[in-house]
């Protein structure tokens, strides 16, 4: 209009005076004073610098004073008084009124570029200022407003062409549809401004489909629309905080968490309170970490799902100290999961006989360690009984019988060769384990992946199932089932309801709902589904995708919580899942997975926390310095899970200091060194 300027939307990230990253912010450009430092000064025209030596503001606001209505009529002025003076026009003749600043107004531009009455315009505006213009001095000077208008236009497209760029790369696509919202006097009276700068921004941006809409009344209805969009985001933040605010645990919840887990762990270890307690506290009759004086071969079987491995596992100590290992993996057939006990172990058997003759050790006698990540109650280091089967295994005549005697029976029954099976393991105490090889401070191992589950090493006179008060056990804490009592409810949400109902075994494993990856990205679409029916996301609209129950896959938590993944990368995780989502969308999204996974870290924590001060207690020690071996997906692969754990463990047991050590192969290599501490005990005892 009389000046001009220009806004638009850019991401947070490029805004360095502004904190955060998330979302996007308008900017206000002033872009009238571009070319004050002189970029512009090799199109600028003898013209445009007698109109700013002239202006109110030399040097300053030079593009504004080569587009805006406020200098357009000014600028043919000027260039008429030098076609007069050198003789081109008017036969060499100026008038005191042509000579006057400000005397040839805008307005008149418009008026003698309309198609029809442009001449006869042109003659009446030319008398008025005093001249007897001919027929070929009016055509010169509609020739003349052609020119600066275009230009104008053409200056303008041109500017706007690199904003509209700087929008299609900010979104990283090829093509941009977007709108412009345009308001001013010359855009809406000049009869061909507008059509000329469309065509511009058209030419310089070929790809991209814009359109312009004309403002109605910018500075009042818009000033009102501001405030308007600012009261509905405030509302909805506020009602999504409501929402999400039974998830943000406090110091005191986790405090409380911690001492409900040590009165559940007592009742589990507990002779008379052991039967309906639902933390389990199982004896895993290890009595020892290792000690790095371990050596010899060992196999492994690991056995927890459709796939199953077999282990060679070489022991060194002394220099040479290390572990090195081979194994191969074979698959369980659905009709063997299914069928009998026998065809199942006479199947592990052969799949053990394929190894040792891969491994060219068919007829030497091993001791074995057997993982079997099935519920199971241990009545010895190698007794194991199958309590039920889970993860598809249905096979008869196994559940109530020890695991070790079926695969001994089918050992013989193959009549090739013979192995010492040496201890049955819970992968959670193969973790423990591993980790015990790597450091001798490290006596709890905790499982943070598709489940969740801990063990550690607890005094034998606690371990009231077993005989005997010397020395130390691990105990296998099935710590999943905490909170199946109720003893959680009043910290469990309405999504952590919904999830466990649908679930394949509603009111079991709640702890483990709560904290394990296997449950993480169902909770999260059950808040999202929320806040959509509440017009709080998605713009209200329910995809078919985000009603299907499993479609958000803890995986995608971790990687939109990713640190380094910009919100166009959130958006296209969105869009992969059949979510069409804007930028708003995309931090709302963020944040509900950092509440959910800050969540299952913090109860984790608190978990964590309550075995760390029993050990220190046990020992009667004012300060306990310890490690915890961990393993599984979700604290290796979620970008804050594993901070957040630690950090709430060092909140809630101040008196500990607690390192964490990440596991390699807990279930592999933890069962061969179980199998080689038990067989190092089992020499000293012979020796």
């Amino acid at each position: 209009g009389t000046g001009t300027n220009a806004c638009y939307m850019e991401e947070m990230r490029h805004i360095d005076l502004v904190e955060g990253d998330e979302g996007r912010m308008c900017i206000n450009m002033e872009w009238g004073a571009f070319g004050d430092d002189g970029v512009l000064n090799d199109i600028r025209t003898e013209f445009d610098r007698e109109i700013d030596m002239g202006s109110l503001n030399p040097g300053k606001q030079l593009f504004e004073k080569m587009i805006s209505g406020m200098y357009m009529g000014e600028l043919v002025r000027l260039i008429l008084v030098k076609m007069a003076k050198d003789g081109l026009l008017f036969g060499g003749r100026l008038t005191p009124d042509l000579l006057t600043t400000g005397h040839f107004e805008t307005r008149f531009v418009s008026a003698i570029e309309k198609e029809k009455e442009g001449l006869q315009k042109a003659h009446e505006i030319l008398s008025k200022l005093g001249l007897e213009p001919s027929h070929e001095d009016c055509v010169a000077t509609l020739r003349i407003c052609q020119i600066v208008s275009t230009r104008s236009a053409a200056l303008c497209g041109a500017t706007l062409a690199a904003v509209l760029r700087r929008l299609r790369d900010n979104k990283g696509g090829d093509r941009l549809r977007s709108t412009v919202g345009v308001d001013g006097s010359v855009y809406k009276k000049h009869p061909h401004f507008a059509r000329r700068l469309h065509k511009t921004v058209r030419k310089l941006l070929p790809d991209c489909e814009i359109r312009f809409i004309r403002s109605e009344d910018g500075s009042g209805k818009g000033a009102a629309m501001v405030t308007a969009v600012a009261y509905r985001l405030a509302a909805q933040h506020q009602a999504r905080q409501k929402i999400l605010e039974p998830l943000k645990l406090s110091h005191e919840q986790l405090l409380e968490v911690k001492e409900r887990m040590r009165i559940e762990m007592e009742k589990g270890l507990g002779k008379e309170t052991h039967a309906e307690a639902t933390v389990k506290m199982l004896p895993t009759y290890v009595c020892s970490t290792p000690d790095g004086t371990e050596k010899g071969d060992f196999l492994a079987l690991d056995l927890g799902g459709t796939n199953f491995r077999v282990l060679l596992v070489r022991v060194r100590n002394g220099m040479r100290r290390g572990v090195e290992m081979h194994n191969k993996i074979y698959s369980i057939p659905v009709e063997i999961m299914q069928g009998t006990g026998e065809e199942l172990f006479d199947h592990i058997v052969h799949c053990i006989s394929d190894f040792l003759e891969y491994m060219g050790m068919k007829g030497v006698s091993l001791p074995l360690g057997f993982t079997f990540s099935f519920p199971c109650q241990q009545n010895n280091l190698d007794e194991g009984i199958l309590l039920k089967w889970t993860k598809g295994f249905k096979a008869t005549g196994c559940e109530g019988e020890d695991v070790v005697g079926l695969l001994k029976e089918a050992i013989h029954r193959r009549e090739e060769f013979d192995l010492d099976v040496v201890a049955v393991v819970n992968d959670t105490v193969g973790t423990m384990m591993t980790c015990g090889y790597e450091d001798p401070y490290c006596e709890v191992g905790l499982i943070v992946g598709t489940g969740s589950n801990a063990c550690y090493m607890e005094e034998m006179r606690n371990v009231e199932l077993v005989e005997g008060d010397e020395g130390r056990m691990c105990v296998n804490m099935e710590w999943g089932a905490f909170g199946d009592s109720g003893c959680l409810d009043d910290i469990r949400t309405e999504f952590d309801v919904a999830v466990d109902e649908l679930s394949l075994n509603p009111g079991k494993q709640r702890y483990e709902k709560m904290i394990s990856g296997m449950y993480l990205g169902e909770i999260v679409r059950n808040i999202l589904m929320d806040f959509t029916k509440k017009g709080l996301l998605f713009r209200g609209r329910i995809s078919e995708r985000l009603k299907t129950r499993g479609i958000f896959e803890t995986k995608f938590l971790s990687q939109i919580e990713s640190d380094c993944l910009a919100l166009l990368q959130v958006r296209s995780i969105l869009q992969h899942l059949g979510l069409e989502s804007t930028c708003d969308d995309s931090i709302i999204v963020k944040e509900v997975c950092t509440v959910v996974a800050r969540r299952a870290a913090q109860l984790c924590g608190a978990g964590m926390a309550a075995v760390v001060d029993k050990i220190r207690e046990n020992r009667g020690l004012d300060f306990l310095k310890i490690t915890v071996g961990v393993d599984g997906t979700l604290y290796k692969l979620h970008p804050h899970f594993s901070t957040v754990l630690q950090e709430t463990v060092k909140e809630l047991s101040p008196k500990c200091e607690v390192t964490f050590l990440q596991s390699e192969d807990g279930s592999g290599k933890g069962a061969a060194l179980i199998t080689a501490v038990a067989c190092r005990i089992r020499e000293a005892g012979q020796r």
